[in-house]
């Protein structure tokens, strides 16, 4: 956790409202896209977690992109449990320091309308909420989820943050030291509740007995790196969506391909312009821009888990002692509302908050195109 000091950048980054409507309308694209109901059955590869029918989405959704030089938005990934909304927020100390009073009631609302469409009640509000991640009190964002169960508590509703082996299993459903869980806001990795010691969880979600957001329905729809290979043929856009958002996506989407469906001796002479993902991975983990590629790396992937994916050079900043960061956006989401927007600046291969003086930075919207 010594790299806390680089969550948050001094510099201010500029966007142009243009560049802004873009990710805003992709979103809207995205999101109708995924509530389509014949979407799900275009889908290759959607896992048996995610085709688990919900009454609910998921709360705080991460879209992140670069922006091109002609200030067009570039859209690089998708997040279902986006973390770091305090400091996108400039706040350096998340459990001393409240949101804006504005975004704390959406940002509350969210999970009580999650909470409401999966009750099918428009009167209820859930009683005890079990914030869960691996060992949370060693994770890097464990202030934030102190954060949130703050947030809650001031809200009238009971909240722990723990590790999912603490949840039990009874007759009537989850519940920690013997009292009933209602909602589980899910920060852990483990997307489609594979790994042992999510299987309690995994079981309620099949039964559908607990409220679970972000779920791995909406990761699968969404977020899962395979989507990207899918929204790559433009026919399954074509298909399900309007012509002009259709082609709005295409244009937005950098063309991305599974490699075992490439030609890897021609992929090699172009991978300059490519970038290398694993289908698993997460905060930029394992992920390699072409041009910093040696051929034992590149002979050592998966061809089937490994994305190959158009490169979309990020934009810069150059501050005012010369220093220059390269930039990635992202917008924090719940469904077609956006809670807030901010930039990441850093140094190096992919985004991080091991730069000094990196981090999440406010936005600067300009009226340049």
């Amino acid at each position: 956790m010594d790299n806390q000091q680089h969550s948050i950048s001094p510099h201010t980054v500029n966007l142009s409202r243009h560049a802004l409507k873009q990710m805003i309308r992709v979103v809207h694209d995205l999101q109708n896209l995924s509530e389509n109901s014949q979407y799900p059955n275009k889908l290759t590869q959607l896992s048996d977690a995610a085709q688990v029918p919900a009454q609910n989405y998921s709360v705080l959704m991460g879209y992140d992109f670069h922006v091109t030089e002609t200030q067009e938005a570039k859209l690089i990934e998708v997040n279902t449990n986006a973390g770091g909304l305090w400091f996108a927020c400039g706040i350096k100390d998340s459990v001393k320091q409240a949101l804006p009073n504005k975004l704390t009631q959406q940002l509350l609302g969210t999970f009580i309308q999650e909470y409401q469409l999966f009750t099918q009640n428009s009167q209820a509000q859930p009683k005890f909420i079990a914030i869960i991640d691996q060992a949370p009190e060693q994770q890097f964002l464990y202030s934030e989820m102190q954060a949130f169960a703050q947030l809650f508590k001031h809200a009238g509703i009971e909240c722990v943050i723990i590790d999912p082996s603490e949840i039990k299993t009874n007759n009537s459903g989850l519940s920690y030291r013997e009292q009933p869980i209602d909602l589980i806001y899910n920060r852990h990795c483990d997307f489609y509740l594979t790994t042992p010691e999510m299987q309690v969880i995994a079981q309620a979600w099949r039964q559908q007995s607990v409220c679970l957001t972000p779920n791995p329905r909406t990761y699968g729809l969404l977020a899962d790196k395979q989507r990207m290979v899918d929204w790559s043929q433009s026919t399954l856009l074509s298909d399900l969506l309007e012509p002009k958002a259709a082609q709005r996506l295409l244009q937005a989407l950098p063309n991305t391909q599974l490699l075992h469906s490439l030609d890897q001796d021609a992929l090699w002479s172009k991978r300059k312009n490519l970038v290398f993902k694993p289908t698993t991975s997460y905060a930029s983990r394992g992920v390699y821009v072409g041009d910093k590629l040696t051929k034992g790396k590149f002979n050592s992937f998966d061809p089937l888990t490994t994305l190959v994916q158009e490169r979309i050079n990020p934009s810069t900043i150059t501050t005012s002692d010369d220093i220059q960061f390269k930039t990635d956006f992202r917008l924090f989401v719940y469904r077609h509302t956006i809670l807030a927007a901010c930039a990441r600046i850093y140094q190096g291969q992919v985004t991080n908050l091991r730069t000094p003086n990196g981090g999440f930075s406010q936005l600067n919207l300009t009226n340049s195109i």
